[in-house]
């Protein structure tokens, strides 16, 4: 991140509710936040509101929303720890309209003991919708576990479904 400039972010009105985003001083994504998320960043990550930032984000959402795309083409900056990365990195790999349980993809990684840890980090995922955490379930298939609340969750999945 450019140390002289600050992210700046906006606020969009999704189908699924207000969303935030985050766009760092390179025009990197940082971060896609639900209203009320769990594990919301704190006021100096956000930068001050420009609603005139992340206008590829919010194209590449509305399509998504609308079922005419299925993946996203964002430049990403990441923040985490090397676990949360290879997590996100594999969340990625989940395929629209496809669901994975978290011990599924604790063994895709590696790791086939570590699914608390997976769904540890999937709860952290800056990216909301972006890379698709809304796509692991419980192992019997139920929906948990996800950071911008189950509805939408629920939603998301169920327009990822219908187009599918």
């Amino acid at each position: 991140m450019n140390a002289t400039q600050p992210n700046r972010h906006r606020v969009w009105h999704s189908p699924v509710g207000e969303i935030t985003i985050v766009i760092d001083a390179d025009g990197r994504l940082v971060g896609v936040y639900n209203a009320g998320q769990n594990h919301w960043p704190p006021p100096e990550l956000l930068g001050e509101r420009d609603d005139s930032v992340g206008h590829e984000v919010v194209a590449q959402l509305t399509e998504y929303f609308a079922g005419k795309r299925t993946d996203f083409q964002l430049e990403l900056a990441p923040r985490g720890t090397a676990f949360q990365a290879e997590v996100w990195a594999a969340l990625r790999g989940i395929g629209y309209g496809e669901t994975m349980t978290y011990g599924e993809l604790a063994r895709a990684i590696g790791r086939p003991t570590a699914s608390r840890a997976v769904g540890a980090a999937t709860g952290r995922n800056p990216w909301s919708i972006i890379v698709p955490c809304h796509r692991l379930v419980g192992r019997d298939g139920a929906l948990i576990g996800y950071a911008g609340g189950i509805e939408v969750k629920r939603r998301l999945l169920a327009i990822e479904m219908s187009e599918a």
